[in-house]
């Protein structure tokens, strides 16, 4: 890790720390969660992550003041880059938006459903200290997951996005789109492959509901049903029993994430394609800082030649999609299926280290943590 992955980890230490000590008694408890490591159920709680508006594990807007409210936008600025905290903040004011898409009306039994005061924070140990700490932000279609380890960031996954409306229009004609290229890139980069190419990569003629690995601990071919997408609690949703992708049988396992990446790898595209391909990583890699980012490693030919593109569903804009883009520590996920195609999700994951877990034990075990 670069001296910026130590640079990065000091403002997020120190954006932490002024945050918790802003926090009154009351406050603390839900606030803070136990050191990274501590024990197996803390670890299953600090890695249990959400992207619905449920509960996330935190302190949320509302159990704060104003000044806090700008202590906790300092903390999630120091964990992305200019760009990746404008599309958060953008995502978060969407609330506002969508409610009035739903005519104010929804009611899941809460005081406000689509409430934009909902987001939650929780740091875990002790920021800037020798031990390892970290700290988790999200709610609504946001989860950051950051954690330190000797000094730098050690890792900044799952990192999931969403935006509903998808699109919105703004005066003077324009559109609102916050993962609007996310979209096109890939959308250009399947339209471009060679026909034998394309039939490759498109994995399925339907899109599936959801991402294929929901919000998993750990990526591998489990299915996730839709109640997983949510913290036990008053509301329950439809079909909360079927698979949140919506695939059985045949079709699921079309889509089904293996070891061996699916679709067509960066190794058979032409020099413009791979290109697409760059580009359309940086939108996903470029949430966080330079030098927590990982997108130089795929100025390495061989890097994104192991990149995979796999698709499902239409490639014609404004129909049902997914695609995913899957290779050696990487996972991005990307659906926009639900209202009227106006709904996205797009996730980037890290199979190896999401949460760093193996990080994580690989200091213990040098300083002979029990």
């Amino acid at each position: 890790m670069s001296d910026a992955g130590r640079e990065v980890a000091n403002r997020m230490a120190e954006a932490a720390q002024a945050w918790l000590d802003s926090l009154d008694a009351d406050q603390r408890p839900m606030a803070v969660g136990p050191p990274p490591g501590a024990d197996g159920a803390a670890e299953a709680e600090r890695t249990r992550w959400f992207y619905t508006p449920t509960d996330h594990g935190g302190l949320t807007f509302h159990q704060q003041r104003p000044a806090q409210h700008r202590l906790v936008m300092r903390l999630v600025a120091s964990g992305l880059s200019e760009a990746g905290y404008t599309t958060v903040a953008t995502v978060l004011g969407l609330e506002n938006v969508l409610d009035r898409v739903e005519g104010f009306s929804v009611n899941w039994g809460r005081e406000r459903t689509r409430d934009p005061g909902m987001y939650y924070l929780r740091v875990f140990g002790e920021p800037g200290g020798p031990q390892p700490w970290g700290w988790r932000f999200g709610g609504h279609h946001v989860s950051l997951n950051n954690l330190v380890v000797d000094g730098r960031v050690a890792a900044t996954t799952p990192c999931f996005l969403g935006a509903d409306p998808a699109a919105s229009p703004l005066l003077g004609g324009a559109t609102l789109r916050p993962l609007g290229t996310a979209e096109d890139l890939a959308r250009e980069l399947v339209r471009s492959l060679r026909p034998e190419f394309a039939a490759r990569a498109v994995l399925l003629a339907r899109a599936p509901n959801d991402i294929v690995a929901g919000n998993s601990a750990r990526i591998d071919d489990r299915v996730v049903k839709r109640s997983e997408l949510w913290r036990p609690g008053p509301f329950t949703p439809d079909g909360a029993e079927n698979p949140a992708t919506g695939l059985d049988g045949a079709n699921r396992q079309a889509l089904a994430l293996t070891p061996t990446p699916k679709g067509v790898p960066g190794a058979e595209l032409d020099a413009a394609q791979r290109e697409l391909l760059r580009a359309l990583l940086g939108t996903y890699l470029d949430r966080v800082p330079d030098g927590v980012s990982p997108l130089p490693r795929y100025d390495d030919p061989a890097a994104l030649d192991a990149v995979h593109l796999a698709w499902a569903g239409s490639t014609t804009a404004g129909e049902p999609h997914y695609y995913r883009l899957q290779g050696p520590r990487l996972l991005v996920e990307w659906t926009n299926i639900h209202r009227g195609v106006n709904h996205a999700h797009a996730v980037w994951r890290d199979p190896e280290t999401d949460f760093g877990g193996d990080v994580l034990a690989a200091h213990h075990a040098a300083h002979h943590v029990p």
